[in-house]
């Protein structure tokens, strides 16, 4: 099994004290299919946003990061 090693980059330490580093506005979860062939690229599944209970099914890596960037965009809208 491959291990991560990620190494924290200088922006975090820049973070506001008071703000999370993991907001739980822009938590999702995402829900693999059973046949999805993860190994060969094949990424099928659905993904939530937790926060807005927004759903959706994907069937391609660029469905699944589609769908955040829009959920981020619109929360972005939101606060403005």
């Amino acid at each position: 099994m491959q291990q991560c090693s990620a190494k924290l980059s200088g922006r975090h330490r820049d973070m506001p004290k008071n703000k999370p580093s993991l907001p739980s506005d822009r938590a999702f979860v995402v829900q693999l299919r059973w046949d999805a062939a993860v190994q060969q690229g094949e990424f099928r599944g659905r993904i939530e946003h937790l926060k807005s209970m927004q759903a959706e099914q994907f069937a391609s890596v660029e469905e699944l990061v589609a769908f955040i960037a829009r959920v981020v965009a619109a929360q972005a809208k939101d606060e403005e």
